[in-house]
């Protein structure tokens, strides 16, 4: 039941009475500020026994028990009181035993924790436990037997083993009756603040042959109500012979030591004596039969001196103090035993170190919480008694958390300062228990108090911008980059997910060439990349978190489509026909070695080396040499030696054009050469000139038009130079354009053939000294444009031999303005004489009406301008 104050009744007449009122009121104030509700309950009570209004008693209201999660916390009692949130009641929810509970304790109570929240709130309730006559007396054995000389004397005592009762108070208060004899009587021994021990006095001496033994039955009955029973059988065995027993000097030794002591530490020294001679007098000591095994492995005794000396350890914790009955027999026939009672009293010290407990984590704290919010309740115990028993508790410093003490032994944990979590996600809290003993012992506990995220950072890039390299002709659907943000958040809120900025390229959507994994961030290509349409694609990545509001970036990602070796040379038509169909010339046998008789002429799409072509002549079918060759980069089909009669007339010339890209993509080219007689050469070319061309007459002698020309060159050296100068700072370069009457232009040299692009060029020249060539390499946009035939071969070179010699020598002599002058700004004068051949060559071959010319001075003047090209075509 609930404590309740005392009624008191004032009377003003009575000055004494009005002390006696203040002294009790304030009494009563100090006892209510103690914040304590005291119940009490029977053991052994039936399962919903009423206890307590619990609720009431506490002040609090039952319609807010459930919402503020009203609970009880009893340690290692939570199951044994249960209180009804409807009612309010504290009742028994299950068997209590005060004996299992607290054991021979004279008082006995459950200490109960009950907690509400919102806000939280902590009550402290003790419930007593009463205890009931529901365990009889027991002794440890069935039969006691004792061994009794027939010479004792009258008066003797023969101890015996007291009975034991579970119950406390006047349950456990017991008296002993022994049965009806002649021989002895009992008596009741008195031991200081350990009970009663009951003893055999013998009244009428023993005579061994008229009764060798004597069965007698103790009883003993305890003080409760009803009252409970227990008896022993107790035989005493009449010894004859040795008529003196030993005796101590005292019955009864008491000895206080500390706990802990170290083995082998001596506890007592006993002494005995016998008034016997002989071997009648010698003793040996031991322990009584009484004395349980739990003693006999703590502590030893030595049969000799009587020294009982510390075996194991000793716990004041486990029992303060220890009962050892001692027995010393003499070596008489029949042996007589003495017995005293050693009670050892073991003191405290401060070996046991604080217990903290952490109950009621609230857990994560959110890092904009407010300050004084409660984080977790702790408690802290010690084994220990008196100071030593006495705890206080700290935090570990430097951190935005405090303890505050709620009650005896029990502190909160609360929010002291503000939190982030980007900077400190979780704090490893060490709370320290302290004893007051001598030296201290201390205990820590650790609580890892978690920090819950808050979304209030922007998921960040590493760069603002990224520059991606992709080959074109890739697979569609593969993987080219992957953009990556971080978010100092955590959780859905450091979940990011990525998107595109959508936007137009030229008439298509964004999203059409590429896609954005949402999670992952990886970058896909929807389709093949052409580097021929499109060289950049420049776009932006958003990256967003799943937090509330969701925060987001961006990213710029650049695209640059590199080349690849898609596009196999394509053959340019020749002079005479169309693409695709074989170049057909007829060479006279009389011509000399190195005499160019025909020329393949390629260009590739692709850019770089991969546009830049190499030419080759397959070998003949039935593996006879070839007295032709073909110029390893300037597809000129020339003679190795010179002609004879033994080779074949006809000449199937097989020439593959091969560019330098990784795998090398290459076409084959079909040179179809004629070997004639000279006079049959010139019949041919008049032929050939009068073929679907328009060609109105045969040539003229090749041989009167490089003389005319030798001699025009040496006359007219001075003006073409003058000429050639005021056409190179006049004339500016032109791009031109694809388109009808506008030829393509290609340059060939020793090192290939490249391509005149209509949109971009670069400039290549060498890493050291002066750029040793003007080679303009282009990246060809735009498929390659038929060259169609010049116009000038409407004019009818029938007519006087005037006309004719005037349009080969102002051909010749751009040519040589053209070469010549490049040569002496060159500082080669020695190919001089080796250009008059190549200027022959062009002109002999007919290289004036088409967009082609090479010219090849000294093995180390390797590149032909495109400038003169470009000239020359315009002179065309």
């Amino acid at each position: 039941k609930q404590e309740k104050g005392t009624m008191l009744v004032f009377r003003p007449s009575c000055q004494g009475a009005q002390r006696l009122l203040l002294s009790l009121l304030l009494l009563r104030i100090w006892e209510a500020g103690r914040g304590q509700v005291h119940y009490s309950v029977p053991e052994e009570a039936k399962h919903g026994t009423f206890v307590g209004r619990i609720a009431q008693d506490l002040g609090l209201e039952l319609a807010e028990l459930v919402p503020r999660l009203f609970r009880v916390a009893s340690k290692g009692r939570a199951d044994l009181l249960e209180v009804n949130l409807q009612n309010g009641i504290l009742f028994v929810n299950s068997r209590i035993d005060r004996e299992v509970l607290c054991g021979r304790s004279a008082v006995c109570s459950i200490h109960l924790e009950v907690i509400v929240d919102r806000p939280l709130q902590v009550f402290h309730v003790e419930v007593e436990v009463r205890d009931i006559n529901d365990n009889p007396p027991v002794f440890s054995v069935i039969e006691q037997k004792l061994s009794i000389h027939e010479s004792r004397l009258l008066d003797s005592r023969f101890p015996l083993e007291g009975a034991s009762d579970a119950d406390a108070g006047e349950n456990a208060m017991l008296t002993y009756k022994l049965s009806p004899n002649e021989f002895f009587i009992l008596d009741i021994i008195n031991k200081k603040d350990k009970g009663k021990f009951p003893a055999l006095v013998l009244r009428k001496l023993l005579d061994r042959e008229e009764n060798p033994q004597v069965k007698l039955l103790l009883t003993a009955t305890d003080g409760g109500k009803p009252e409970l029973t227990g008896s022993i059988s107790l035989l005493i065995l009449v010894l004859d012979a040795n008529d003196n027993a030993p005796i101590f000097d005292r019955p009864v030794y008491e000895v206080r030591m500390y706990e802990n002591p170290a083995n082998q530490t001596l506890v007592i020294r006993l002494n005995a004596s016998d008034a016997d001679e002989g071997i009648n007098k010698e003793i040996i000591y031991s322990f009584s039969t009484l004395v349980p095994s739990s003693i006999r492995r703590k502590f030893l005794i030595n049969e000799t001196t009587g020294e009982i000396r510390v075996h194991d350890g000793i716990d004041f914790e486990d029992s303060n103090t220890y009962e050892i009955h001692v027995d010393v027999t003499d070596k008489g026939i029949p042996p007589m035993v003495g017995h005293c009672t050693v009670l050892v009293e073991i003191l405290d010290e401060n070996d046991n170190s604080p217990v903290v407990a952490v109950n009621s984590l609230s857990l994560p704290v959110r890092e904009d919480a407010q300050e004084g919010t409660v984080i977790a309740l702790i408690s802290v115990s010690d084994r220990d008694s008196g100071v030593n028993g006495q705890v206080t508790c700290t935090l570990s410093p430097r951190v935005p958390f405090k303890l505050l003490s709620t009650f005896k032994n029990y502190y909160s944990l609360v929010l002291e300062g503000t939190l982030d979590r980007e900077k400190v996600s979780a704090y490893e809290l060490v709370v320290t228990a302290r004893d007051g003993g001598s030296p201290s012992l201390s205990a820590t506990a650790s609580v890892s108090v978690e920090v819950a995220d808050v979304n209030d950072n922007v998921p960040a890039f590493e760069q603002p911008e990224y520059t991606v390299l992709v080959k074109e002709n890739n697979p569609p659907g593969c993987h080219i980059f992957t953009v990556s943000a971080h978010d100092a958040d955590a959780k859905e809120n450091a979940l990011v997910s990525y998107s595109l900025v959508e936007r137009r390229v030229g008439e298509r959507a964004l999203s059409s060439y590429v896609s954005v994994h949402a999670e992952s961030g990886k970058v896909y290509a929807l389709q093949p990349l052409d580097h021929e349409e499109l060289e950049l694609l420049q776009f932006q990545v958003s990256a967003r978190d799943a937090g509330f509001p969701p925060l987001g970036s961006n990213v710029t990602l650049q695209v640059f489509v590199l080349d690849e070796n898609d596009n196999t040379p394509a053959l340019l038509p020749p002079a005479t026909g169309v693409a695709g169909i074989a170049v057909s010339e007829v060479v006279p046998r009389s011509v000399g070695a190195g005499h160019v008789v025909a020329k393949v002429r390629a260009v590739d799409a692709d850019s770089g080396y991969n546009a830049w072509l190499s030419y080759e002549l397959q070998p003949t079918a039935g593996g006879t040499r070839s007295p032709f060759r073909v110029g390893l980069y300037t597809g000129e089909v020339s003679t190795m030696r010179a002609l004879d009669e033994a080779d074949a007339p006809r000449q199937h010339l097989l020439v593959l054009v091969k560019d330098h890209g990784e795998p090398p993509l290459a076409a084959t080219a079909t040179v179809l050469i004629s070997l004639v007689e000279s006079g049959q050469a010139l019949k041919a070319s008049s032929l050939a000139l009068a073929g679907p061309s328009g060609r109105e007459a045969a040539l003229v002698d090749v041989n009167v038009y490089l003389i005319i020309a030798i001699c025009a060159v040496s006359s007219l050296l001075v003006l073409t130079l003058l000429l050639y100068t005021a056409l190179r700072c006049t004339v500016p370069p032109t791009e031109g354009a694809c388109g009808l009457g506008k030829p393509a232009l290609v340059c060939s040299s020793a090192v290939g053939s490249w391509s005149y692009s209509q949109q971009r060029r670069q400039r290549v020249c060498s890493g050291e000294g002066p750029p040793k060539t003007d080679l303009m390499a282009f990246s060809p946009s735009l498929p390659p444009c038929p060259v169609p035939d010049v116009e000038v071969e409407e004019q009818a070179i029938s007519g006087d031999h005037s006309g004719k010699v005037g349009y080969y020598v102002f051909i010749f002599i751009f040519c040589f303005v053209n070469v010549y002058s490049r040569c002496i700004f060159s500082n080669i004068i020695p190919g001089i004489s080796f250009f008059f051949l190549n200027c022959v060559r062009c002109f002999s071959s007919n290289m004036s009406r088409s967009t082609y010319c090479n010219i090849q001075v000294v093995p180390d003047f390797q590149w032909c301008s495109l400038r003169s090209l470009r000239l020359k075509s315009v002179v065309v």
